[in-house]
Formats: C-alpha cells, structure tokens, sequence
C-alpha cells in the first residue's frame, strides 16, 4: 500500500517536471499569431490540466486506499470484540455507582436536572413523566397534602393544584399553611400532627428562610438563630417522616438586580447560607427528610425572568410541581415514560423460564467441552430470489446451535439489563431539527462514500434492496432517537418510508415463489405476503422481454423512460423512487455497500432498538455514558449495531436447524412451536 502512494507520487512529480518549451520568435514574425506570451499562457494552462489530471488521480487513490485501510482495521468482528468490552466495562461501572454511590433515581429526581429547551426539564438519569389532569386526581384522591411556609411555598403550592384543575379550584385535601420563619410557631402546628388529635398529613412540602434574612437585615446571629430554629424542629419532622413523607424546599436564587429596596438584604450569598445551614441540620444519619432542590437548580437558570427578583417565573414553578408529583406518583401508577422514583419490577414467570433455558444451554455446551465453533456457513435469504444448497448433515455440529444459544443467552442478559434493570440510566427525548437533519447528513455521506458497482443491473437488484432497506432503517432510527415524530413533515415522510418497506418485503416473497415455483411449507414458514402486485407486473415485463437490463443501458426506450420519469415525479412516492433509482442505467449499476450492509440486518436493527438503545417504548433514551449526550450516544449506537449484527448471524445459525426442509419433521416442530406459544400465553396470563 505505501508502495502504491509513493509510485503515484513519483508519477505525479514526472508530470509536474514536464519542460515548457515555446516556439521561437522568429516562426512568429509576419504571420498572424500571437505572440510569444501568448504561447506561454497556452503552454502553462496545458501544464495546470495535467497538474490538475494529476491531482484528480491522486484523490481516486485516496479515496481507494482510505476505504482499504478502513475495511483492513475496523472489522466487525474487531467492533463486537470492543463493544463486548464496552458492555462489560460500563456494566461494571454502572452497577458500582449504584451500590457504593448511595444514589438512586429518586434521590436525582429532586437534586439535579437540567433544561433541554422550551421549558422541558430532564431531570439526572431518569424520566420525568408529564402528569395530566386525571393521572393527578387518581394518584392524590386518597391523600392529605400540606404545604407549609413563605410566598415561595405558596406559589408552588398554586403550581401543584393547577396540575389537578388548571381553573385552580380546590378539589380534594390539600392544604396550605402560612409559616415565613422556622420559629415556636411552626414548631407548634408540627407536633399536633405527631401528638395531637390533628389529621396527620400523608405528604409535608416544607420551606422558609427568606424572611428571616429580610426582618434580621442578613445578620449573623439570625443565622444562628435559624439553625438553632431547625434543630428544634428537627425531631418533630422525623418523627413525621416516619408515617408521612416529608420534602424541605430549599431556597431559591434572587435576581439581586431588580430586588426592591426592602430586600436588598436577600442576596444569593445569604441564601446560600441557610441552605448549608437546613442540609447540615435536617439531613441526619436516618435520611428520612427529603431535599427538594431541583427548583432550585431550575431557577439557577430562569431567575434573571423573575419580575420581582425573588419569586420564580411560572415555568420554573411548574419544575417543581412536577418533580413534586413524580416523586409522590411513579411508584403508584407507574407510568411507562416515568423511570424515576420507580423500582425495578421482580423477575416474571417468563423470564425466569427463559433463564433457566438458557443456563442449560450453556452447561449443555460445556459439558460437551470447548471446540473452535464452526465457520458461519451461507444460508438463504428469506428474501432473495437465490436459494443456496443445505449444508450436507455431516457438516451439522452440535455444538454449533448450542454456541449460538450460548450467545443469545448472554445478549438477553443484555436485553434485561437495559430494559428491564434498574442499572443503567435512562432520560427523555427532545427534539431539534439538528438532531435529526445533521446525523441524517452524515449517514448519506457515508453511504456515498462507501459506493460500489453492483453484480447484476437487474431492476430492484439484491444489492439495491438491501441498499434501499438500509437507509431506510437508518433514517427511521435517527427518527425514533432524535424525537422527530414532533415535527409532522418528517413524521409523514417516516410513515411512507414504513410503507415501503412493507412493499419491498413482499416483492422479494413474491418474486422467489414466481421464479422458484416453491410453495412448500418450508419457504411459507420463512415468508411475509406483502407487495405482490408490482413483483408480478415486473415479472410479466422481463418475461415478454420489454425491459432492457444490460449494464449501463435505459431500462425502456427514450421516449418511454423520458416519459415514465416525468410520470414518476408527480405519482406516488415509493413508485417513484423505484423508476427514478432504475431507468437510468448508471444508477441501476451502482449501489452503496455501507446501506446495503444495514440492509441485511434491518429486521435486527428495527426490534433491538426497543429494547438497548431507546426506553420507554421510544419515549427515551438509553444512557450508557451520562453527563455527555453525544458521547452517549455513538457509544450506544456502536454497541446496538453489533448486536443487532450478532442477532442475525445467530438466528441464520438457528434456522437452519429450528426450519428443516422435510416437511414431516418441519410440521411436528410447528406443532412444538404452537404447544410452546400456548404455554407461554397462559403463563402470561396467569402473572
């Protein structure tokens, strides 16, 4: 390969020694010429061409070289070695943070978070779910709610009920109470929940500081005072976390520039101050009192909208309501898009089932002893137009479908771990129009770059419908991670592209049982019947030999093709793709091998996505590397493609021996497979 360059270089140098040689003179004088000058620019513009002939060969062999070196290096059996350890690596480390960092989703939900845009708060680490009207009154109807404490409190407490009826009527139990200071008081109202015959509130929302900074002028000794207010309460508030949930509302920031002269005093200094002072107090060894500071994080970043400088933008209160009700709704009616502050689920019937099986397999397999498994050997494609011959039974190893179990065993520990686990991260999707355009940018860039001649110029081609199926799969993925389902152009647009690869699916059936003439059980097991129509007109115009498929030629005459191209702009879309991709002959003979290789793994890609790279049923985002999204994601797109890509070799593998060719043996293993199902409904059911 460095050979190659530097013989390209030396070619390049030999053109650029080319001599300039010019006409003398005297072969000028009295005819009608022009002058020597003139011969000079002629002859350097001749020696710019070659220069430049040159140069365009020496980017041609860059282009060749970059895709050699890239294919010699990045194989896919390098990446899934590397996504393997990635897996392991951040399993590890995600499982350590959980267990030695003593934090959970909870504890993220109402400390830290940040705005995505438009007012849309992510909390750390999980999803918040955005509660409606009825979610609301259904989790609350049974519950006492209490808020207690300054203008602050109250306006979060008017936040929290238009949650429940955005006309802000009082309906059900709930409660505000005016306390501005931690004073004898609010000590007072405290201990007739726990001693007195009041009714004991099932939530407390707590809060007060700003006041004792305004009256005291932002002295020292009210500081003091304060602690010492808090240590007083403290014992109290315990004791009524014991039975009820109590959350301490720690103290916002001020916009210091627009606060009137009667509360200059409040600074962010201050408030600083109080808050250390209430952690320090309230957060004891038995961490019963919650800290409530995702508001405050909130309006580190909205504050400066405030009117008043002290009291919080509607926004921003509205974060807080809604942290406030995760935090009291998750673990009651467990919303799908609503990770936070909810547990894992126990283990299933089903999934201890499937546990066990594959334990098994894997002991099966070493019991049997560890050998080199066998090669991959090439198998049919479900929907190609070739079938290649069985492998002969004595190239069958056992051990070959038990490795292959032993490896999905291992991926659907995978699969729990992100799906079901409370172990990794997830968080809640936001859309921007770069998020979806700019990946979209650089796929097709890439699929450009990866270009090569096609084997056959064939209409729909093998290599251009996996092509064709891998930029589609690829342009729905960017869809379902960038949340544009939002945007309705691109939404439309997505649900075209869905139609269509139903439509290639079937044409692909249709055209092996047209041109196979194999309607046996066994091919009926591995089709989907879908898009027959087109494959049959296609068929019926090669058969009567209208078409003209040679390499480089129109596929119809020039009027026809002229006529077919203007018809296909103005029909429907996924027929005009078809015409438009191949009439022409040079496009028909070319095809890019970068969507073609996702092609072929396309199904994989479209039901792994559910479950290791988004959550919540699309709703979010899988977070293998939290606190940087893009890293995030190229991280998690990685491994979710070798996977995707595992899958599909290791159900090849599987097929082989689950779909045998006789049908006596194929239909006892379809009533095996049916007895299996039913068994597995009714464990379902049953749960």
């Amino acid at each position: 390969m460095i050979a190659e360059a530097n013989a390209a270089q030396r070619a390049q140098a030999d053109s650029d020694q080319t001599p300039l040689t010019a006409t003398e003179p005297e072969a000028h004088a009295g005819s009608g010429h022009a002058p020597l000058g003139s011969d000079i620019v002629s002859v350097a513009a001749a020696r710019l061409s070659a220069c430049c002939h040159g140069g365009a060969k020496m980017a041609v062999l860059a282009y060749s070289l970059g895709k050699r070196e890239i294919n010699q290096y990045f194989t896919i059996k390098n990446a899934k070695l590397l996504s393997v350890a990635a897996v392991v690596i951040l399993t590890v480390f995600h499982t350590a943070s959980r267990h030695y960092g003593g934090g959970d989703t909870c504890d993220w939900l109402l400390s830290s978070g940040r705005f995505l845009g438009d007012n849309v708060w992510q909390p750390y680490g999980c999803m918040l779910h955005k509660y409606k009207s009825t979610e609301a009154k259904l989790c609350l109807r049974e519950k006492r709610i209490a808020f207690v404490g300054d203008s602050r409190i109250r306006q979060l407490f008017y936040s929290f009920i238009k949650m429940m009826n955005p006309e802000v009527k009082e309906v059900g139990n709930k409660d505000f109470l005016w306390y501005a200071e931690v004073n004898n008081s609010l000590k007072e109202q405290l201990m007739s929940w726990t001693e007195g015959s009041a009714s004991k509130p099932h939530v407390i929302i707590i809060g007060a500081a700003t006041w004792s900074i305004k009256l005291h002028n932002g002295k020292s000794e009210a500081l003091l005072q304060y602690k010492a207010n808090l240590t007083a309460i403290s014992d109290t508030l315990e004791k009524l976390a014991e039975h009820s949930e109590v959350y301490w509302v720690l103290q916002d920031p001020v916009y210091e520039d627009v606060l009137s002269d009667s509360r200059k005093m409040i600074t962010n200094e201050q408030i600083n101050l109080y808050n250390e002072a209430a952690v320090s107090t309230l957060n004891t060894s038995k961490k019963k009192i919650k800290f409530l500071e995702a508001s405050r994080q909130a309006a580190m970043e909205t504050i400066s909208q405030s009117v008043d400088g002290l009291h919080l933008p509607e926004s921003t209160r509205d974060v807080g309501a809604m942290v406030l009700m995760n935090s009291l709704c998750n673990k009651i009616l467990k919303p799908i898009d609503g990770s936070c502050c909810q547990s894992a689920p126990p283990l299933s019937i089903l999934q201890m089932l499937a546990a066990v099986l594959f334990l098994m397999a894997v002991v099966w397999f070493l019991v049997l002893g560890y050998s080199k498994h066998r090669k991959s050997r090439p198998v049919s494609d479900v929907e190609s137009g070739e079938e290649k011959k069985p492998p002969a039974v004595g190239q069958l190893n056992s051990k070959g479908p038990l490795l292959a179990i032993c490896k999905m065993s291992l991926i659907m520990l995978y699969f729990y771990l992100c799906d079901r686990a409370d172990i990794f991260m997830k968080e809640q999707k936001f859309y921007t129009h770069s998020t979806f355009f700019i990946p979209l940018i650089y796929i097709f860039v890439l699929g450009i770059f990866y270009s090569e001649n096609s084997k056959e110029a064939k209409l729909l081609n093998r290599e251009q419908t996996d092509e064709w199926k891998g930029w589609m799969q690829l342009v729905i993925l960017i869809y379902h991670i960038s949340g544009a389902s939002a945007f309705i152009p691109v939404y439309m647009h997505v649900r075209v592209l869905v139609a269509a690869y139903l439509f290639q699916t079937g044409y692909g059936h249709f055209s092996f049982f047209w041109l196979k003439g194999d309607f046996g059980l066994y091919r009926v097991c591995q089709a989907v019947i879908n898009g027959m129509l087109f494959a049959f007109i296609y068929l019926l115009l090669q058969k009567c030999q209208l078409l003209s498929e040679g390499k480089g030629e129109p596929l119809f005459s020039n009027k026809i093709s002229n006529c077919l191209l203007f018809v296909s702009v103005v029909s429907f879309m996924i027929l005009a793709f078809i015409l438009i991709r191949n009439i022409p002959g040079y496009a028909r003979s070319l095809y890019s091998s970068f969507f073609a290789w996702f092609g072929k793994i396309s199904l994989e890609l479209f039901i792994c996505q559910y479950h290791i790279w988004l959550a919540a049923d699309t709703k979010g985002i899988l977070v293998l590397i939290p606190g940087n999204p893009t890293l995030n994601i190229i991280v998690s797109t990685f491994i979710f493609v070798c996977v995707a890509h595992e899958i599909s070799q290791i159900t090849n593998d599987l097929a082989q021996v689950a779909i045998p060719k006789e049908s006596g043996p194929l239909l006892k293993r379809l009533l095996g497979a049916g007895a299996f199902l039913v068994l597995v409904l009714i464990l379902s059911r049953n749960e």
